[in-house]
């Protein structure tokens, strides 16, 4: 898999003409959501390179993340003219770079894309390591390809314009990161001023939270080792998230991170004998910022068959990634189903839910 170029941009329109002018093409698209066409298309009027661009749009939010929305965007590409020479750009958040990524990797067995992710989560996760996909019969990103774009433009002025859920969504991958790296990380951002934000100090974390997954995906592009340490809260997180869709009370993707989160360095505490006080840190800063996902002792055997689904999984066996400590990975770890019950035991009351 090709190495992606991610780019700190400090000034879009120069970095976005020059990756434009790396990815030789016949003709220029430009995917946005309903979002992202009010809000941040108007922040690249004027850029001599776009003045050719054909938009196309699509329905915002992560329930438009699907097969049907996948095919209306091949059908624009193959009316207006699109060849195998054509170029995509994605503006917008992990939905749209997820699944525009993944049309982009298919129309005409590919064509080269570029990501200018717009919310935080997109900026730190999504738009970055070439995961691409939509959510298919009622399951997260089940079917999706490995195709990393050409170039990710990270403009973090974008950020300004998000409201408090949204960031708190992407400052949830953020948290994974920190946990995953080194204690210095993880203490920046639980010391982080969240209600009176330093955009100039969150540059350079979303920097440095950038590096800590580019990393890991350089040494590990298909996951088949390393990069399985991005999954941190994921495993449970996804199985909220596929429970609250299901229930048509969908959460945003980082809160479910964090809450699985919680779950998952419980585990870690038993399992692996990750530091209590640690894990009381980030709970209760979890706590504070996420409120609580609601779930009774009935849902367990569901949360449960939906955590059997998750793409890390082997013959039938929950995988999960969970730490010794801060930035100490441990792989391919198991759970019976008592101790998985016994974790949601634990979520629901330190979450009090």
């Amino acid at each position: 898999m090709s190495k992606q170029e991610v780019i700190l941009c400090e000034e879009l329109e120069n970095s976005l003409t020059l990756a434009i002018d790396k990815c030789p093409h016949d003709k220029l698209f430009i995917l946005t959501d309903e979002h992202t066409h009010r809000l941040c298309l108007p922040q690249l009027d004027g850029i001599l390179a776009l003045r050719e661009a054909e938009e196309i749009i699509i329905g915002a939010e992560d329930v438009h993340k699907n097969l049907e929305t996948l095919a209306s965007v091949w059908q624009a590409l193959s009316e207006r003219g699109a060849t195998r020479h054509s170029l995509l750009i994605n503006l917008g958040g992990g939905m749209v770079t997820d699944l525009g990524g993944f049309a982009a990797s298919t129309f005409k067995r590919g064509i080269t894309y570029i990501n200018i992710p717009t919310t935080l989560l997109a900026m730190v996760d999504a738009s970055v390591g070439g995961k691409t996909g939509i959510n298919f019969n009622g399951l997260k990103n089940e079917i999706g390809v490995f195709s990393p774009a050409a170039c990710v433009l990270l403009e973090t002025e974008f950020l300004r314009s998000l409201d408090a859920h949204n960031f708190f969504s992407g400052y949830a991958e953020m948290l994974k990161h920190g946990l995953i790296s080194t204690p210095k990380h993880l203490a920046e951002l639980l010391a982080f001023d969240t209600e009176k934000i330093n955009y100039a100090l969150l540059k350079s974390m979303v920097g440095r939270s950038v590096q800590v997954k580019e990393k890991i995906v350089e040494e590990d592009p298909l996951e088949h080792g390393i990069r399985k340490a991005l999954n941190l809260g994921h495993t449970v997180g996804h199985a909220f998230e596929s429970l609250a869709l299901a229930e048509s009370r969908p959460v945003l993707h980082g809160y479910a991170v964090a809450w699985g989160i919680v779950c998952e360095l419980y585990l870690s505490y038993i399992k692996t004998g990750f530091p209590k006080e640690k894990m009381r840190q980030t709970v209760q800063f979890i706590k504070e910022n996420y409120g609580g996902f609601s779930f009774n002792c009935k849902q367990y055997d569901r949360l449960y068959e939906l955590m059997k689904h998750d793409k890390k999984n082997t013959a039938g066996t929950i995988n999960f990634t969970l730490l010794k400590e801060v930035g100490d990975i441990c792989l391919n770890q198991t759970a019976d189903k008592e101790m998985i019950f016994e974790m949601f035991d634990f979520y629901r009351e330190c979450m009090g839910v």
